[in-house]
């Protein structure tokens, strides 16, 4: 799940890095009172779940508390990337005379954490890489132990920085590693930390992802940030579908029927197997079909919960077809799955042997659940077909 701005910036506090004096609000006006209160020359930030908000007009500066309203208004009403602002961050205008990168994130390849740091802030650390490869530093660390400042100072140093910025930027390089270790963070990210005009450093942005499943583990923290329930904040707001989606899978405990993403395609899609899911929606892509969203079913629900996701699924205007798939697995109940999306296509209004482009679901149970879909009209197919091959199949009914 993803952090807005202001949010970020909260668990950013809580670990004493400095921050600009800032406030959040959902109006102009609002905006007009934080800009008196902050006594000064203001920058106005949109709050969405997206980057390249400067460039699209989603960050404004305002010398007066009439500018700081007008400039809320204009940015409250800008949407970003398709994303409409929950908000705005009025924040304190300071002179910046030096902008830097800071970065914690996962590297799958080293199987480690690594810290990212780079002197030339405020731009796209892609670009640095590519062009000034000697202004970025990557500073490998484990997530077993304690993390040690001197990891920061290692990180920072290997820039050429030194003397009180060093000493500086290792406090907040250090504040961020620990916020990315203690909330199960994917990315932890402050671009730009900016060297003021008086000597001070301080975070001005601040980009933070969680991983999903941590959301549990961290719930107290969540709902204090004032994040709703049944918002997966997947670098965008949810839209209705997953929302209807993910209280199916939340209001029965058995089994796994939900975790749905919305995509604009026609062809439903419940799947999954862990990676077998992932596997089964490039397949789809592969074969030239276009999913109407990604979910996971497994670990065997109840007829009734596959029965209500597959209702929502089929009840979608977009949604021609459904395909039911699944990798090799041994403890799903073919028969319980069968029953469910069967069922499912009936309270929608459809006919499971028009609506079901293709079943394939290995598991315990498979004569029992393919007597079952023998008996509704079913197309399906057993493990002799690959996932790729029944991927293709689905897109074929399609056309």
């Amino acid at each position: 799940m993803r952090f807005y701005e202001y949010e970020a910036k909260q668990l950013l506090a809580r670990h004493g890095v400095p921050l600009p004096k800032s406030k959040f609000v959902t109006d102009a006006e609002g905006a007009a009172t934080a800009a008196f209160e902050l006594g000064g020359p203001v920058v106005i930030k949109s709050q969405v779940l997206s980057g390249g908000r400067m460039k699209a007009g989603g960050v404004k500066f305002a010398d007066t508390v009439g500018e700081a309203r007008d400039a809320a208004f204009a940015v409250l009403h800008q949407p970003i990337n398709g994303l409409q602002p929950v908000g705005v961050l009025v924040e304190e205008k300071r002179v910046v005379a030096q902008e830097y990168y800071a970065a914690v994130t996962y590297d799958g390849r080293a199987k480690r954490p690594v810290i990212i740091f780079s002197d030339m802030g405020g731009i796209d650390i892609e670009d640095v890489a590519e062009t000034h490869p000697e202004h970025l530093s990557r500073t490998h660390f484990s997530a077993l132990r304690p993390f040690s400042d001197y990891i920061a100072k290692s990180a920072v140093a290997a820039v050429g920085v030194t003397g009180n910025d060093l000493t500086r930027l290792t406090a907040i390089i250090s504040a961020l590693a620990r916020v990315f270790l203690e909330y199960d963070l994917t990315l932890a990210e402050i671009n730009p930390i900016g060297k003021l005009d008086d000597g001070s450093i301080v975070a001005l942005d601040s980009h933070m992802d969680m991983e999903a499943e941590a959301r549990r583990t961290h719930q107290a923290l969540v709902r204090e940030l004032g994040v709703p329930d049944d918002d997966n904040r997947q670098a965008r707001p949810p839209t209705a579908f997953e929302i209807a989606a993910a209280k199916v899978d939340a209001a029965d405990p058995r089994g796994v029927a939900g975790n749905l993403t919305e995509f604009d395609g026609n062809l439903g899609l419940i799947i999954g197997a862990g990676g077998g899911s992932l596997t089964l929606f490039d397949a789809v892509r592969a074969a030239g079909g276009r999913p109407a969203n990604y979910c996971e079913i497994g670990g065997n629900p109840s007829v009734s919960k596959a029965a209500a996701l597959t209702k929502l699924i089929c009840s979608q205007p977009k949604v021609e077809k459904v395909a039911v798939m699944m990798n090799v697995v041994s403890n799903t109940r073919v028969d319980i799955v069968a029953r469910g999306v069967i069922k499912g296509c009936f309270e929608a209004g459809f006919d499971p042997a028009d609506k079901i482009a293709i079943f394939r679901i290995p598991g315990s149970w498979e004569d029992e659940g393919f007597a079952i879909l023998d008996k509704y009209g079913v197309d399906y197919v057993d493990r002799s077909v690959s996932m790729h091959e029944a991927a293709a199949r689905a897109v074929a009914k399609m056309k």
